[in-house]
Formats: C-alpha cells, structure tokens, sequence
C-alpha cells in the first residue's frame, strides 16, 4: 500500500495531466458522435399539400364562366420502399408531381434513428448496397429531416432536373453515412 501512495505522489502531475486528457476527450467525443441522439426520436404528421381551388370566380367578374373540371391531384413520379443501411429505417418515399406544376418528396410512415447532421437528398444512384456511392453520384439536398418518424414532405427547388434521379437518400453529412434509401421507380 506504501509503495502505491508513493508512486501516486511522485506521479502527481502525470496522473492531473492525464485526467484532464480523457475528460477532454470525453467531452469532445460526446459532442462529435452525440450518443444520446440513439434514445431520442421525433413526429411529425405533415398532410398532402391540397390541390389549387378550380373554378373560383371573382365577385367583379360579371363575364360568363366556363365551368372548369377540377385539378386533379398530385401525380406519383416514383416510389419506393426505404431500405436499411447503416441504420434501420422503414417507410415510402414518393416523389410528386402537383397540380400547379412543381415536384414535392413525400415520405410516407418514416421510421429511423436519430443522428447528427441527417439530410435529405434525392440522389442519381441506385438506393441500396454500399452507401459510400452517393457522394460521388450527382444528388439534390433538399434539407434536414424533419423528423425520426412519420408522414413528410421536402419542396424540391423549381428548376431542378429530376430526371436520372433514381433514389432518395437519408444522408449523415457529419459522418458520411446512409441510413436508409428508397428506389424512385
């Protein structure tokens, strides 16, 4: 027992040193790989966006109106089942035309773990397989995910090509990971 209280002595500075080391390295891997994010998730429940109103008339115009047939709604471009890949993640992806001409993501009953940095990408590879391709594939990021589970829709941006984007991604920017992918098909 002398001979360990001796050496924690002599070592004092060491032993002060080194502690700090590991509580800063602690700190600094809590903060990079945020470990608590594998307890928590979140909901969201986000409806179809509606279809334009066909066939208002204003109360000014006094002219004869042709009745127009109502819009009809949102076409499906692709879709697909999300499979797991560096997480388990189930759901639909649907990729929407809407009546008024613009394109909307929909997810559809999205189920994933929560991670740091999680976005949204439609991408030009093949969902599935090893996910280290998406970043050297052309892909659109559409933002965050919203939510760990549920019903989600992502404006894609006017003006972008949508055609050869095969796949929706949920992309790890921090750790360059996939959780999931869904064929567009």
């Amino acid at each position: 027992m002398n001979t360990l209280r001796r050496l924690i002595r002599a070592h004092r500075t060491f032993a002060a040193v080194a502690g700090v080391a590991v509580l800063s390295l602690l700190v600094v891997g809590a903060a990079l790989f945020q470990p608590w994010r594998l307890f928590t998730s979140s909901s969201v429940d986000e409806a179809l966006p509606a279809a334009p109103v066909a066939g208002s008339v204003s109360a000014e115009v006094e002219a004869t109106v042709v009745e127009t047939p109502a819009a009809s709604g949102p076409v499906v471009l692709g879709t697909g089942a999300f499979q797991s890949q560096e997480h388990e993640t189930t759901g639909t992806a649907r990729l929407l035309k809407l009546p008024d001409g613009s394109h909307l993501l929909r997810l559809e009953n999205l189920a994933s773990s929560d991670g740091p940095d999680v976005k949204v990408w439609l991408s030009s590879q093949e969902a599935g397989g090893d996910w280290f391709k998406y970043r050297s594939g052309r892909y659109v990021d559409l933002g965050a995910v919203k939510a760990t589970h549920g019903n989600q829709n992502y404006v894609i941006p006017a003006g972008t090509d949508i055609a050869g984007l095969a796949s929706v991604v949920l992309w790890c920017d921090r750790f360059s990971v996939a959780f999931g992918s869904a064929p567009l098909a």
